[in-house]
């Protein structure tokens, strides 16, 4: 071998930080070596969920309702809750973005159902879940989902709590006399007629004081007109008819305040709209439905017993229920349009499409 063969030393290999030698103390190669293993351990630790509290200040005892959200919010592990407050112009829409756009995992509606709806529509095309606390007279869409409705301990509870549930919402797009045209989202109700005209004229301050008591004199003012209306009305892919109705209903969920079924068939989450058209021909016409609704749907179909023989009941020529996707309207006059237990103005037209399971609620969590 010569020398030219023979192997040379080992090049220097650069020496780190972490390279512990004899000019290096135990505690600085210790240092070095955890803070290498920080800096590979690219895993980042995930912050706590956030709720944000959107509230009708008319509606709620703040000081209350902060201390009992504070307190479940922590026993929950979630982070410190954002407040917003509604407004006479903005029930809740623009207030529920805003927090979305925090990053909020969870929007609770503390208000009416003006409120809920609201939030609903401003957290349409969002994965941010909605938490209720009924601070309404009907609080129809916490009724329809068997939540709480006077225990406000409880209630938060089953926002922080809870479990998710997603249902269907409903989407109208209205027509205004002068042509101009709006988009409204819905959980429970829609519609016109009684129910449209039975809201519009109850008296605010009234309804405060004595609830859902308070529309007793707007039905009977409605019921005393007596009015057809005269529409177009066409349902998913059949050929529109026209028709004369006393009252047009279409519902997400059916149960009112009163134990009131309108809806026997309706469910939250089955991607369909559940339509009632109410025919009625004088008082025979109104007593047949009132026997429809009150008798059949409350008290027989809370029973097997009761649903057979609901079954066998021959059907109402005053009351015609349907289902479907898609509900279009046009009305010969402009009538009062209620979305959700609120007065909406009068419309000329409107469609009404189901968007199923669009928004996730939070409810009770199952045994």
């Amino acid at each position: 071998m010569t020398r030219s063969d023979e192997p040379g030393p080992e090049p220097a290999k650069p020496r780190t930080s972490a390279d512990p030698d004899s000019s290096t103390s135990p505690e600085h190669a210790a240092s070095a070596t955890a803070e290498q293993v920080r800096e590979a351990d690219t895993r980042e630790e995930n912050p706590p969920p956030r709720a944000a509290v959107v509230y009708n200040p008319t509606k709620v005892d703040l000081e209350v309702l902060r201390a009992t959200v504070d307190a479940a919010a922590e026993e929950a592990s979630w982070g410190e809750t954002s407040w917003i407050e509604t407004t006479a112009d903005d029930p809740g829409e623009s207030m529920a973005r805003q927090a979305v756009e925090q990053g909020v995992d969870m929007v609770i509606a503390a208000g009416g159902d003006g409120t809920v709806r609201a939030v609903t529509q401003g957290l349409i095309g969002s994965d941010v879940a909605l938490g209720l606390l009924p601070s309404g007279t009907g609080n129809l869409l916490a009724r329809n989902l068997d939540l709480e409705l006077k225990d406000l301990t409880q209630a938060v509870s089953t926002a922080f709590a809870g479990e998710d549930r997603s249902i269907d919402v409903g989407m109208a797009r209205i027509r205004r006399k002068d042509g101009t045209e709006e988009e409204l989202a819905f959980v429970v109700l829609a519609g016109l007629g009684l129910d449209a005209q039975m809201i519009e004229h109850t008296d605010e301050e009234l309804k405060k004081k004595i609830g859902w008591l308070a529309y007793a004199r707007a039905i009977a003012n409605a019921l005393r007109g007596g009015n057809r209306i005269r529409m177009r009305i066409g349902v998913d892919a059949e050929p529109q008819r026209t028709r004369n109705m006393h009252t047009l209903l279409i519902g997400n969920c059916g149960n009112l305040p009163g134990n009131i079924v309108l809806l026997p068939e309706a469910t939250l989450d089955d991607g369909l709209l559940d339509i009632v058209a109410l025919r009625p021909d004088g008082f025979f016409g109104w007593l047949q439905i009132w026997a429809k609704v009150v008798v059949e749907n409350y008290v027989l179909n809370r029973t097997e017993v009761g649903r057979r023989l609901q079954g066998a009941q021959k059907s109402v020529r005053a009351l015609r229920y349907l289902t479907g996707k898609k509900v279009i309207v046009a009305l010969r006059h402009p009538e009062p349009f209620e979305l959700d237990g609120d007065s909406y103005g009068e419309v000329t037209a409107f469609q009404i499409e189901v968007v199923p399971r669009s928004l996730r609620v939070r409810v009770r969590p199952t045994d």
